[in-house]
């Protein structure tokens, strides 16, 4: 299956990260079938050439591949499955379709899944990706993949269009390495708030700060694109924090049944809870600043007024 061939594909779920990667897949030359739940959305790939269709099931006939990007994991079943079980888009599927979902899934549900369309002669990929929207924008996502050999080398030609794909173990694998990355991520952005707020409360610049950082060992992407969100005080999502709390919930989860206790992973889930439970979901995941303001009033880092989502 070289890059280059191109696929008919369908892509099911079209929102800040499924627009610029179902762009990516059209300009890479492959036909492309959208759907998403909320109308409107899909118009700007309608205008670049994607076909629009009405449900899971009309977007999946003919496809050769599926693409999932959807907000969670019984979001990915009922529009694979059915809602109750029922036909959805996997009924309409083709013999020998490969599934690729990007969505972060529980791991359990991803092998669920894999199981269930190998029973209908289907192929599936549990494939979660890091990176923001920038980074689909610009195809350099990092993704991690689980799933079958076999279904990794058919696949892996059409994530290359999308960015940077490594198989890291069978069915469900991908997933664990997406809650990996995301305890990682978390648990920077945690610091690099409290690293911030503690130099700004002493009187440090805290600007200046990230800057001197710059270069180091604490240095890392974090410091330096959430950072200057913090700093800023821009906390229009990007990675929205009520997905970093469904993620968190899914690394304890996961934690306790592989039998491990992850105490940092267990506090940021409180802080993300916590932000979340106050309104701020919608928020970029930078916004965990604000939780430890809300914890230390009148402490704040900076000057410049928020700049919230409506």
């Amino acid at each position: 299956m070289p890059a280059s061939q191109p696929l008919p594909i369908a892509f099911l779920g079209i929102g800040l990260m499924g627009r610029p990667m179902a762009a990516n897949l059209l300009a890479a030359g492959h036909p492309v079938a959208v759907w998403n739940r909320s109308p409107g959305k899909t118009g700007p790939l309608v205008a670049a050439g994607a076909r629009e269709a009405a449900t899971p099931a009309e977007a999946v006939e003919g496809a050769e591949i599926v693409f999932t990007m959807l907000s969670d994991g019984a979001a990915v079943g009922e529009v694979l499955f059915g809602p109750g079980g029922s036909a959805g888009a996997a009924a309409a599927l083709a013999d020998g379709a490969l599934v690729i979902d990007g969505s972060s899934i529980e791991p359990a549900r991803a092998r669920d899944h894999a199981e269930r369309l190998a029973a209908a002669g289907v192929g599936a990929l549990d494939a979660p990706v890091s990176g923001g929207p920038s980074g689909a924008e610009a195809a350099s996502l990092a993704i991690m993949v689980g799933g079958s050999e076999p279904d990794y080398a058919r696949g892996e030609p059409v994530l290359r269009t999308l960015g940077r794909p490594v198989h890291v173990g069978p069915a469900g694998a991908g997933q664990l390495a997406k809650l990996a990355n995301q305890i990682i991520v978390g648990l920077e952005i945690a610091a690099v708030a409290e690293a911030l707020l503690l130099a700004s409360q002493g009187g440090a610049d805290p600007a200046k700060v990230r800057e001197a950082m710059s270069g180091g060992f604490a240095d890392s992407l974090v410091l330096q694109i959430h950072g200057a969100r913090m700093i800023e005080r821009k906390f229009l999502p990007g990675g929205a924090a009520r997905i970093h709390l469904k993620d968190f919930t899914n690394i304890v989860a996961e934690a306790e049944a592989c039998g491990l206790e992850l105490p940092f992973s267990r506090v940021a889930l409180e802080l993300f809870q916590s932000l979340v439970a106050r309104g701020g979901g919608g928020y970029d995941h930078s916004a965990l600043l604000l939780e430890l303001e809300h914890r230390n009033p009148p402490a704040r880092l900076g000057t410049a007024p928020d700049q919230l989502p409506e």
